[in-house]
């Protein structure tokens, strides 16, 4: 299959479906992307694939693994005199500890939906009196993006531009993820977005040091269902990284994506909601670019908040299923979102409302253990 059409005729779906039910192998697989947990939801893979295969959801959604003090400090940039913070419009609801951005805005801060960080570096030019801050969200797909608006703004001489940066990588963080003494998984299922850019070479590590099969896929139904079929051929044999998105992924990835992302960016710590603090998994701007840093400002924060019972955490390592929180459904929903995976449209709580069954989803794991 070349086009993505043929990745969507119900015919090779439902002959890839036949292959797993027969297959001899099962297992319990982790998509690491959000929009392959979105993608499986809304094509209702999981209860098709039960009780062969159980699919979990991980750390994949930019969103979702943004923590409550990253929030805050964006809320507090806004919130100075002068400045303008542009933002993706699905970062406007998630919680902080007191707030959102969306309470925020309403609060008077100063807080812009924008839909590219150049459409923020323009911003700046048309405002010259305003200090514009783009928040910079998400894995290694957007920040080269980020980074070529950064030297785009020094190109043009724009000085009242900013990034505050709460990028994330993801290898770092399958490593911290692959250590946990609980996680339950025969193979996961990598992104396509991410892996464009880093190529499929910068997986190895999860094979040759975890023992873990892994597949990196596309989103549509037929990328995913042939993913798991070369999941389950590796179950009991050799763990490798395979590519079954080769149509958009290189083993070296995207050089000149690289090159401008580590002009601009270095690694640095960072946080993740539902693991911990990662090292090395974050990005900051060079000492180069330091000036255009909004990371570097001193904001108050509020002091950290009691445990509302959000379970996102547990969701996003595959511990729980999202029903299984206490508040899903109830008082958490996507018009009224208590935690972050139900706020963005990768969210593994979002995407479970609106395309699934409890009934269906509560099936027990299998294999994994």
């Amino acid at each position: 299959m070349k086009y993505v059409d043929e990745f969507r005729l119900p015919g090779a779906v439902k002959a890839l479906a036949a292959r797993i039910r027969g297959h001899g192998s099962s297992g319990t697989f982790m998509e690491v992307c959000g929009t392959h947990t979105m993608a499986i939801s809304k094509a209702g893979l999981r209860p098709l694939l039960s009780p062969k295969v159980n699919l979990i959801s991980g750390p994949g959604c930019p969103v979702c693994v943004t923590s409550d003090r990253d929030i805050d400090r964006a809320i507090a940039v806004a919130s100075m005199p002068g400045v303008i913070l542009a933002t993706f419009g699905d970062m406007m609801k998630v919680p902080g500890t007191e707030s959102s951005l969306v309470e925020a805005a309403a609060a008077g801060a100063g807080v812009k939906v924008v839909y590219s960080p150049l459409e923020a570096l323009e911003l700046a030019r048309v405002q010259p009196e305003a200090d514009v801050v783009f928040l910079g969200v998400g894995f290694e797909t957007t920040a080269p993006t980020v980074a070529a608006t950064v030297l785009e703004a020094r190109r043009r001489n724009v000085y009242n531009f900013y990034v505050l940066s709460l990028h994330k990588l993801v290898p770092p963080a399958l490593r911290a993820l692959c250590g946990l003494p609980d996680l339950n998984v025969d193979g996961l299922i990598l992104p396509g977005h991410v892996s464009s850019i880093i190529g499929s070479d910068a997986y190895r590590f999860l094979a040759d040091e975890f023992g873990i099969p892994c597949v990196v896929t596309g989103f549509e139904p037929a990328d995913i269902l042939q993913a798991v079929l070369q999941l389950l051929d590796m179950q009991g044999g050799e763990p490798a990284v395979r590519t079954e998105y080769a149509r958009a992924v290189k083993p070296g990835g995207n050089p000149k994506a690289l090159a401008v992302m580590d002009r601009v960016f270095e690694s640095a710590d960072a946080s993740w909601r539902g693991l911990f603090d990662v090292p090395g998994s974050g990005l900051a701007l060079t000492e180069e670019f330091r000036d255009y840093d909004a990371g570097t400002w001193r904001v108050d924060l509020p002091e950290p908040a009691p445990d509302r019972g959000c379970r996102c955490g547990d969701v996003l390592c595959g511990r729980i299923r999202p029903p299984e929180c206490g508040l899903f459904g109830r008082a958490c929903t996507p018009d009224l979102p208590v935690g972050p995976c139900m706020v963005s449209s990768e969210g593994t709580c979002a995407s479970y409302f609106l395309y699934t069954e409890d009934s269906d989803e509560m099936t027990p794991p299998v294999g994994g253990d």
